[in-house]
């Protein structure tokens, strides 16, 4: 099958966050007829599951090296907009060339189905190939790629490298590829008084100049200078609610909330006690959910295999960056390196998201090289 044909049946199956069964009946139906042998499973309970994941494998000779492409299935709510049905794959003929639009073309389905049309032309001989396919990227991502990675070890399937197929290019395809993201981390702040008439402020305690303090203690706080790959990490107050309906009344309680990213000068645990030292000086208190830690995979032999594939390929060398949100990287740092290489993010999560045509077909061909070049250390 061809990419821009498994895209479209990619793309033509409605799979919001978190996906479940017929994106996965597609993606098992050309993987199995590709050598692969698939493994679905249902992990989590609501309100974060159930999700649905999948990891595929064809192993090599005994002893050769693993490679994994790593990816999801799952898209963002399609919303308003569209000139064409968000699930229902369009090829259009444009002034550029022909484009090819629905939601999850460039985030991340277009990306998946390159991986497995390169696949399907390197020889079983040279390695051993998986895929890890998760139904919840662009949800909680508590049921997902760390389940994946749960029964990857459980087997003993750990790959030598990994591969995200994210959308990392900017203008155009091969002009970047991720060596490392930032950590991310939520926190929840929240400060008590005692209720009380306006008229009579001696006989409450209002909590919003405390958490105010608390806040202009918080947004001073300068984390780091950044490092050689990465940015300043910075903190964002990202709500404040207090939700009092009367003009006349002290609220007993303040609320608000904050969202880190940091580099790999800090970690989860250090900034939420960091956080919560300060809370607790303004008589307050401080929830941290770590989303993420930060990864690097130092410039090396990984990243040259894909500047050289996408190189040869585009005629372009990808920068080098951390910039950026979270992605599943972020979990499959823990079994072995792993770079992100993929299309053109311009669309991604828009009304009317669409790829070059042939952008999959490049992508491809990318993809194919390095699968090689990592399994045997010889380019295409």
């Amino acid at each position: 099958m061809s990419v821009v044909d498994l895209a479209e049946r990619l793309i033509g199956c409605e799979s919001v966050t978190p996906a479940r069964g017929p994106v996965f009946d597609a993606l098992q139906a050309v993987l199995e007829s590709a050598g692969f042998e698939v493994h679905r499973f249902v992990a989590g309970d609501p309100p974060e599951g159930p999700v649905e994941n999948l990891f595929a494998i064809r192993r090599g000779a005994p002893g050769s090296k693993h490679f994994a492409f790593a990816g999801h299935v799952d898209v963002v709510p399609p919303g308003g907009g569209w000139t064409s049905p968000p699930f229902a794959a369009e090829r259009r003929s444009e002034p550029g060339g022909d484009l090819l639009y629905g939601r999850g073309a460039v985030d991340m389905k277009g990306a998946v189905a390159a991986m497995v049309a390169a696949v399907e032309t390197v020889p079983g001989e040279a390695g051993t190939i998986s895929f890890v396919i998760t139904g919840d990227e662009e949800g909680p991502a508590v049921h997902g790629t760390r389940a994946l990675i749960s029964l990857m070890r459980e087997r003993g399937e750990i790959p030598d490298l990994c591969l995200v197929g994210e959308p990392t290019s900017v203008d155009r395809l091969g002009d970047m590829m991720k060596i490392g993201r930032r950590g991310s981390v939520n926190i929840f702040l929240e400060v008590e008084g005692t209720q009380g008439h306006v008229a009579y402020p001696h006989l409450a305690d209002n909590p919003i100049p405390r958490l105010v303090a608390m806040l202009a203690e918080l947004d001073a706080l300068v984390l780091d200078e950044g490092t050689d790959w990465f940015q300043p990490s910075n903190l964002e107050i990202t709500d404040l609610e207090v939700g009092n309906p009367a003009h006349n009344v002290i609220p007993e309680r303040a609320k608000a909330r904050i969202s880190i990213r940091f580099n790999d000068l800090h970690s989860g645990a250090s900034l939420s006690e960091r956080v919560g030292e300060i809370a607790m000086r303004h008589g307050g208190t401080a929830l941290p959910i770590v989303s993420g830690e930060p990864f690097l995979t130092p410039p090396g032999a990984f990243s040259t295999i894909v500047a050289d594939a996408v190189e040869a390929e585009t005629g372009i060398r990808p920068e080098a960056s951390t910039s950026g949100g979270t992605s599943d990287a972020r979990f499959l740092k823990e079994l072995c390196p792993v770079i992100e290489f993929g299309l053109v993010n311009a669309t991604m999560h828009k009304a009317d998201e669409a790829v070059a045509v042939e952008d999959l077909k490049t992508l491809t061909r990318i993809y194919r090289r390095i699968a090689l070049a990592a399994l045997t250390g010889a380019q295409a």
